[in-house]
């Protein structure tokens, strides 16, 4: 790939770097001026004369023990009017949302948002109104105060868990100087300019300087797993002048340095900044800062200066906005609520003019119906149109969205009880099932993206040594001390090495026996380079020992070295001394040539106890095979070996030695010394020396790392491909990290083509050239696919190539270019550079683009990207694909992904909980995945539907009856039924048997639903719940209410009773369409029922009994003469119902009713069955095959075979601490007592780095 070529950037000749996280995103005034300038240098148009701004200073200062400084006029902020406030932020923390005063407004006003809310909210205001009220308010007024009040309490108790989330990390403890001395605080009262005092395993509570520590020269250990996912201790150091002078609390006490540095952003790679101390500069980088969310680690104590407190600090300004997140069912259900209001309109305007017209020409005329008001026909036509608004409003009932809250709050619960069955909380993590459910379950059965984090999501984050290969001979598989191959082995039992990790796992026997015998030579030299050849720092805990490595792999390669026997002991500047079997080494370093990017090696040069010089080195194969002497062994093997460690996804690694001669080294080591001084490109320079050195080596072997993946990781992905979800891994890693783990997990394989960012940028570019070309090219849309192969290709691009793709370019300097293009293109004839977007138009054509063409791919792997990359991707997918996304990760930096995405999982891993409490699921691994989207996921958006289609329709079928009896009442606004019926209808007589189908239904079980990932589809296409659905609803419920309405009104013509006595009277056809109603919606939602349970069926005959019931107790005497204006039916139900041509009547209008839809669910399975039906009907047989499958059950072997990936270790490990070693820094101890230095002696300040 280094051979092919590569496309230019469009803001320098330089291509992006694949190894730098590109924070661009918050860009200061003062590089945003000194790139303006360039840029207007470079501008070829004749430009007015502008002398050079002078440099401004940074706008952010802080005087140290000084609160009162921030205070002062000049850095106040006008918050409102003539209020203002300090620019610098308190440390206190808030992600909640209401207090104790702002609760009811604010969360009436947002409920209120909502149309329907409001809806019911005026038509409760004009049932109070007497002359247009054809319903008693309470009938409003009851079910609007149960919606608002049932929302409000879960949106408090979700604002309460923040509330406590909050209080937790503002009362954390540490020590901050106050008045001469060092005083416990809580957090929240940490202000900038404070000196604080963090111990060991404390989190760092801001972002802070670091100015003194315990260890020597001021070093600091820190855990940056809240930051960045990686577990692997960073390192920071103070400043030479303050570790010397700033030990002791007076002479903290009297610090008063002024630091002036850059504004808080979001950049966790950059840091630049002065500090002025006794009228000397001293220059501030990254290296001298501790970032909140971080932890010290080995490191009793350190002190600091509080830089950004708050909602400055560069952890919470990754964090991104917490997004109101609504489901596509919720803006679909808005939309066809909105469409229900237009008919309702139009249908009360219809009924209005008939009114006005009838009145006009019968109702006038007719003498009984004067009521002496004198009311015109056009003004009774008016208060109609109100009075059907009330009668109709049905249509949209107030229950629909509590039901649909109460359906997603038990959904909720249902998948909490699931994911703890399921074991997929630990027990550490036991107290997440605490977490407020989250009434977004649907959704789940919609995802169409996965956006995944890597390390700590899709692996362990755990290095472990698996195999190696010594002279040609390949040990880790099971084996016997004898050397022979076992089917199944067993661990090798340590314990004759009191050193040795009791974690570590081995099985090769024979290596043991071999090692421990003394009789190979090449092997005692294969695991001394190991014990050798690092720069991993050691801590002695009793007998225990401690490593810290700059990468887990090099931690794995030095234990696996201990285990076998050779065990690092300690090394000083320059010695390192080792255990060998049963004698300890020291050997002198002569010479620590670290590792790089480019490098992609690091050696070490040692004299022995004999006074013989050799050098060790290892490396990636793809470099040590190129420095091997001629004459070197085991050449042919060794690569067969790394080709089977390869298609095993094992990172590799090569191990080489040679032996130097004292002049020789002695000539080496003094341009190894000229080149350590230089001052113009030092690093290319020690580069050139250490490739002298670096040659005719001889191979020893090569080792073999697992990163370990979380269990289940490739079976998931797999099966998740197969629900036709594809999976973009985004992570900060090194991309042939990130690119070895898509092997490993699957989601990359040998016959897939992968495309890189250059190749990306060229298709884009050409693309971008033929829509310029084009004159329509602005007013069409290019359809052609990118890639000829569908299926086969997968996208690999870093942060920086991002950036150069999709023009995100500092944002500030971004603007001025745009304008200066513009203007520039306007005036010139030249044709425009294709790197470079002419207007806002065109980058988000090229952003679109790269959506269409990485959807295209079945695999994206983004590396090296910041958190804000990761959700500026989700949030392109979601803008430009329109598609429902699913984000999950386990550290702070998937924070801002998790939050954008429509769907956030957070994993209880080893990085803290900010990404869990910051989601809408959680649990323990990545595997359990799998089961949330398949099962839950389509179950819950199966239910929803379901009970969406049915409510729907149960309404128009109740409410349209109004409508067809106001043909046969003069358009009068009188009802069809009984007031207590239309109250209760949806409340207590419709409402059980839906909300359980939303609760309990599914289509299969769990076990055929995990089995079959094609039945995810139909959610992701929508097509069980749109507007098809809605309008096929709609015609059923006409249906049904032209039946429920006009055969009984065709029984009640001509009709006698078997008294003599004819009960064609109102309310006798009120209780016979009530009664067909009611049995007719509580047997169709029988027919919708796939899943039965006793629940559902007692509902059923359980809401028809009440019907009854409630209907005979309203209906008698004994209540009407308590409330004889309330209840006015008396003896309806009992006089009608008595008639058994009436019964025989209501049996007529239910078969009619359900009939056609018995007939179209037959058609329908029977001819065009979906997936469900089809595994439905199969049901019984392929439980059987699991059943049997289960007994069978065997661990499938992982084969993977083909292309050679080797030596992932050594592209993605990063530099380790060879400069810290070689300066001695960490080694010298410090004297007990440090006096302060004489002005005389004291050192010249100057910029430290480490």
């Amino acid at each position: 790939m280094s051979a092919r070529p590569r496309a230019a950037s469009q803001d320098s000749q330089e291509e992006p770097d694949d190894e730098v996280v590109p924070y661009s995103d918050d860009e200061t005034d003062d590089e945003l001026q000194s790139e303006d300038d360039l840029d207007r240098s470079e501008d070829q148009l004749p430009e007015p004369e502008i002398r050079p701004t002078p440099a401004t200073e940074p706008g952010w200062s802080i005087r140290a023990n000084d609160r009162e400084y921030c205070n002062q006029p000049q850095f106040q902020k006008k918050v409102f009017l003539c209020i203002k406030k300090s620019r610098y932020s308190g440390n206190a923390i808030k992600t909640y949302k209401y207090n104790v005063l702002t609760f009811l407004p604010l969360n009436l006003y947002e409920q209120f948002k909502r149309a329907a809310n409001l809806y019911f909210l005026c038509l409760l205001i004009l049932q109070i109104i007497p002359q247009i009220s054809t319903l008693p308010w309470y009938t409003t007024l009851v079910p609007l105060v149960l919606v608002l009040g049932i929302t409000a309490i879960k949106d408090l108790v979700d604002d309460l868990a923040r509330h406590r989330m909050d209080k937790e990390i503002n009362n954390r403890r540490c020590d901050v100087l106050l008045n001469g001395r060092f005083e416990e605080t809580r957090w929240m009262n940490l202000q900038v300019g404070d000196v604080v005092r963090i111990k060991k395993n404390d989190f760092i509570p801001a972002d802070i300087l670091l100015l003194s520590s315990s260890n020597p020269n001021s070093l600091c250990y820190v855990e940056t797993a809240e930051l960045d996912g990686e577990t692997n201790l960073k390192f920071k150091m103070g400043l030479k002048v303050t570790d010397e002078r700033l030990q002791e609390e007076d002479q903290l006490a009297r610090f008063n340095a002024l630091i002036l540095c850059e504004e808080p952003n979001n950049r966790l790679d950059k840091f630049m900044g002065t500090m002025i101390w006794d009228s000397q500069s001293y220059a501030l980088d990254l290296d001298n800062m501790l970032l909140r969310g971080c932890k010290i680690r080995n490191t009793d104590v350190c002190h600091g200066l509080v830089i950004f407190a708050g909602n400055d600090t560069k952890i919470m300004r990754n964090g991104g906005k917490t997004r109101f997140k609504r489901t596509r069912i919720d803006i679909l259900m808005n939309y066809m609520v909105y469409t229900i209001f237009a008919l309702l309109v139009l249908l009360c305007a219809g009924l209005a003019i008939g009114h006005t017209y009838w009145y006009e020409s019968i109702g006038s005329k007719a003498w009984y119906l004067l009521n002496g008001l004198g009311y015109s026909s056009s003004y009774r036509g008016f208060l109609s149109f109100w009075g059907y608004i009330i009668i109709l409003n049905t249509m949209v009932p107030i229950s629909l969205y509590v039901s649909v809250e109460v359906i997603r709050l038990g959904q909720s619960k249902f998948i909490n009880w699931d994911l703890r069955r399921c074991t997929m909380l630990t027990t550490r993590h036991a107290g997440q099932s605490q977490k407020p459910p989250t009434l977004m379950n649907e959704q789940l059965g919609q995802i169409e993206y996965i956006f995944s984090d890597k390390t700590g999501t899709l692996t362990q984050n755990i290095m472990a040594f698996k195999k190696c290969t010594i002279t040609g001979l390949t040990y880790g598989n099971p084996t016997s001390e004898d050397g022979v191959a076992l089917d199944r082995g067993k661990p090798v039992d340590f314990s004759w090495n009191k050193y040795a990790d009791k974690k570590f796992q081995f099985e090769d026997h024979f290596l043991v026996s071999c090692i421990r015998s003394k009789k190979d030579p090449q092997i005692h030299e294969f695991f001394k380079l190991l014990s050798l050849c690092h720069t991993v720092m050691v801590e002695h805990k009793g007998d225990e020992l401690v490593y810290q490595a700059a990468s887990p792999d090099e931690g794995a390669l030095v234990t696996a070295a201990c285990n076998f026997g050779y065990v690092f002991l300690s090394r000083t500047q320059d010695t390192i001394t080792i255990l060998e079997m049963d004698h300890e080494e020291t050997y002198e370093m002569l010479a620590l040539l670290d590792f790089n990017s480019d490098r992609k090696r690091m050696s070490i040069i040692l004299r022995f106890p004999d006074g013989k010089i050799r050098l060790y080195c290892k490396g990636a194969d793809t470099v040590i095979y190129q420095r091997l002497d001629a004459n070197s062994k085991n050449i042919e093997t060794t690569q067969e070996a790394l080709d089977i460690f390869a298609n095993e996804t094992l990172r590799t690694l090569c191990l080489c030695y040679k032996d130097i001669s004292q002049a020789e080294f002695d000539a080496w080591s003094q341009k190894h010394q000229a080149a350590s001084v230089s001052m113009g490109n030092r690093e290319e320079a020690l580069d050139t020396v250490y490739e002298e050195i670096e040659e005719n080596l001889l191979l020893i072997g090569a080792t073999a790392i697992e990163d370990k993946l979380q269990d289940g990781v490739p079976e998931t992905i797999a099966k998740l491909a197969k629900a036709n979800i594809k999976i973009w891994v985004l992570t900060g890693d090194k991309k042939e990290t990130a690119e070895n783990i898509g092997y490993s997990c699957q989601l990359l394989t040998d016959n897939m083509k992968i495309h890189y960012g250059e190749d990306v940028n060229v298709q884009l570019r050409n693309r971008q050239t033929q829509r310029r070309n084009d004159p329509q090219g602005r007013n069409k849309k290019l359809k052609e696919q990118f890639f000829t192969e569908s299926g086969n290709n997968a996208l690999v691009i870093t942060g920086g190539w991002l950036n150069e793709i999709l023009y995100e370019k500092k944002k500030k300097r971004r603007r001025l270019r745009l304008k200066k293009l513009r203007k520039r293109f306007t005036n010139s004839t030249n044709p425009p550079d294709s790197n470079q977007p002419v207007d806002d138009w065109e980058k988000e054509k090229r952003q679109e683009d790269f959506v269409d063409m990485a959807c295209e791919c079945s695999a994206v792997i983004c590396c090296r990207v910041t958190p804000k990359q990761k959700a500026r991707l989700v949030s392109l997918v979601k803008r430009y694909k329109k598609a429902v996304t699913l984000s999950i990760g386990d550290g702070a930096n998937d924070v801002n992904m998790i939050k954008t995405a429509d769907i956030g999982v957070g994993i209880s891993g080893q990085e803290g909980m900010q990404a869990v409490m910051s989601s809408d699921y959680a649990f323990a691994q990545f595997r359990y995945l799998q089961r949330l989207l398949l099962v839950p996921g389509p179950w819950s958006y199966i239910r929803m539907c379901k009970f969406l289609r049915y409510f729907f329709y149960k309404n128009f079928a109740f409410t349209l009856v109004h409508f067809w009896f106001s043909f046969f009442n003069g358009f009068s606004s009188q009802t069809a039924y009984e007031d207590w019926f239309i109250t209760l209808y949806n409340v207590c007589y419709s409402s059980l048997p839906v909300l359980l189908v939303g609760l309990l239904d599914q289509d299969v079980n769990d076990k055929l639903s995990l089995r079959f990932p094609k039945l995810y589809l139909p959610g992701q296409q929508g097509s069980l719940f749109n507007y098809k659905n809605f309008f096929i609803s709609l015609f059923h419920g006409i249906f049904t209410s032209l039946m429920i309405f006009f055969i009984p009104y065709g029984a009640f013509l001509q009709t006698m009773g078997q008294d003599g006595e004819a009960p064609s009277d109102y309310q006798s056809f009120a209780v016979v369409a009530a009664s067909s109603l009611i049995i007719t919606v509580n047997l169709q939602i029988s027919l919708n029922t796939s899943y039965w349970t006793f629940v559902n069926f007692f509902a059923v005959i359980g809401s028809i009994a009440i019907y009854f019931g409630v209907m005979f107790d309203i209906h008698s005497a004994g209540i009407h003469v308590i409330l004889p204006t309330t209840f006015t039916f008396t003896g309806a139900a009992s006089n009608a119902l008595r008639q058994p041509y009436l019964w025989l009547t209501i049996i007529l209008t239910v078969g009619i009713c359900l009939l056609p839809v018995i007939c179209i669910q037959f058609l329908y399975q029977t001819i065009w069955p979906s997936v469900g039906d089809k595994v439905q009907r199969n049901r019984m047989k392929y439980e059987l095959e699991d059943e049997e499958e289960e007994r069978k059950k065997k661990k499938p072997a992982f084969q993977r075979g083909g292309r050679s990936r080797r030596s992932a270790y050594a592209f993605s490990h990063s530099s380790g601490y060879a400069d810290l070693i070689a300066s001695g820094r960490s080694i010298r101890q410090r004297p007990r007592v440090r006096p302060e230095l004489p002005e005389s002696i004291r050192e010249v300040p100057q910029a430290d780095n480490i």
